[in-house]
């Protein structure tokens, strides 16, 4: 087994289970960016919050606390939005943390590489 720099033992079958969830968390954040970049209207938006809110869920269960939530304000934006007037100020805020999920995503996923 290894060990973190925390010095906490890694489990390789963890390690595994972690890259296999950040693959799909990069897919849902690729989507995420297509809706954004397309029509936006309700149904993409309900979409994103839906791929946010399994985010937020499952983030946590394999460690991912910044994950987890960033999803979860993700998700909060978007509810707000779609049940208020249009805000152009929550629309930059979504594409922000679609783009902090991205960044998290990416610097995990090269973590767990070099741990595997």
């Amino acid at each position: 087994m290894q060990r973190a720099a925390s010095g906490a033992t890694l489990d390789p079958e963890l390690n595994e289970l972690r890259r296999e969830f950040l693959v799909e968390a990069e897919e849902k954040v690729r989507e995420m960016q297509t809706a954004l970049d397309g029509d936006r209207n309700l149904d993409a938006l309900h979409r994103l919050a839906y791929l946010a809110h399994q985010l937020k869920g499952s983030g946590g269960s394999y460690g991912y606390q910044r994950i987890s939530s960033d999803a979860a304000e993700l998700e909060k934006a978007i509810e707000t939005l779609t049940d208020g007037p249009p805000d152009q100020r929550l629309e930059t805020k979504i594409q922000q943390h679609v783009v902090s999920l991205r960044a998290e995503i990416d610097r995990r996923s090269k973590e767990v590489a070099a741990a595997l």
